[in-house]
């Protein structure tokens, strides 16, 4: 049976978590808050450890399975026309490929659309930068992820000097914009800046190189990058700044503790998603006369 908010089960061991709205308030990114004065081994909103985390995300994956499944109905039946779409960015080894794989994972694969943003191909860098985002919004009924977003169209182009700064200086302004229309089109959007210490970073690079199956997942670049943290810090400001919106705002993630970070962003979805209110899609028969009808044919099976 599919649980209802208030039909979750207690938490062991009198562990406290806030509601999903009372999260949304936890991690939500106002302008002019300091993004270096995150606590990234903190855990706003959960009284609880790792074992007790998981446990509480587990319980949340099955309200969060049945909120996707309605939005999916409800589209599907061509009642609504409404979708969410998950922004994931944040600092290298945060943990968002974490969070597709543990979030994202756990849900139905019908009504999901993920898509991941590196370096442009030929083809994308010869269009505005948002035309491979628009591409790939997710459908009606649909919950979209982006690992990495049009936010690396700022970010990646500022520190690595891809264009001058008249460039990317101007897509603050054309991605606000950009989100607006979603949201005016019926595109619920959550974005999560993932972030974690220099230490923790330090911790997960070395095990990256340490261990032959996370090879793949290690840059070159990684240690570059990481010794330029201060001016990484200061364009995370900026962006967090500039494009926090009252319909768009930005949810800062302590990632030190990778549970506390999918338990949060799962909490995150579901609190998006149950603004939405939906109930189940009426289907255009009459149950009853169907029960009959298949009464019948039960009939002729057993003559």
């Amino acid at each position: 049976m599919k649980l209802e908010p208030a039909e979750q089960p207690p938490l062991a061991d009198n562990v406290e978590q806030a509601s999903p709205a009372e999260v949304a308030e936890l991690l939500r990114f106002s302008p002019g808050d300091d993004f270096s004065a995150i606590d990234t081994s903190a855990t706003p909103g959960f009284s609880g450890d790792k074992a007790a985390g998981k446990e509480a995300q587990a319980i949340d994956h099955e309200l969060l399975s049945d909120l996707q499944e309605r939005l999916y109905a409800n589209a599907n039946a061509g009642d609504l026309r409404k979708a969410v779409l998950l922004v994931l960015q944040g600092r290298d080894t945060a943990g968002k490929g974490g969070v597709v794989k543990h979030v994202v994972g756990a849900l139905s694969p019908h009504g999901m659309q993920v898509a991941a943003f590196g370096v442009p191909t030929e083809e994308e860098a010869s269009h505005h930068f948002l035309w491979r985002i628009y591409r790939a919004l997710p459908k009606f009924g649909n919950i979209g992820v982006f690992d990495r977003s049009h936010y690396e169209d700022i970010l990646a182009v500022r520190m690595h000097k891809l264009r001058p700064p008249s460039v990317w200086l101007e897509r603050y302004d054309t991605i606000n914009g950009f989100e607006d229309s979603l949201t005016d089109s019926g595109i619920h959007i959550v974005k999560c800046m993932l972030t974690v210490s220099q230490e923790e970073q330090a911790d997960r690079l070395e095990n990256r190189l340490r261990r032959v199956d996370k090879h793949w997942k290690y840059n070159s670049g990684d240690v570059a990058d990481r010794a330029r943290w201060s001016e990484y810090t200061q364009a995370y400001q900026d962006v967090l700044d500039r494009t926090s919106t009252d319909d768009a705002p930005w949810y800062v993630i302590p990632a030190d503790r990778k549970w506390y970070s999918r338990w949060a962003i799962v909490r995150l979805l579901i609190n998006e998603l149950q603004k939405l209110d939906l109930d189940w899609p009426l289907g255009d028969f009459d149950p009853e006369e169907e029960l009959r009808d298949l009464k019948e044919t039960n009939k002729q099976f057993t003559d």
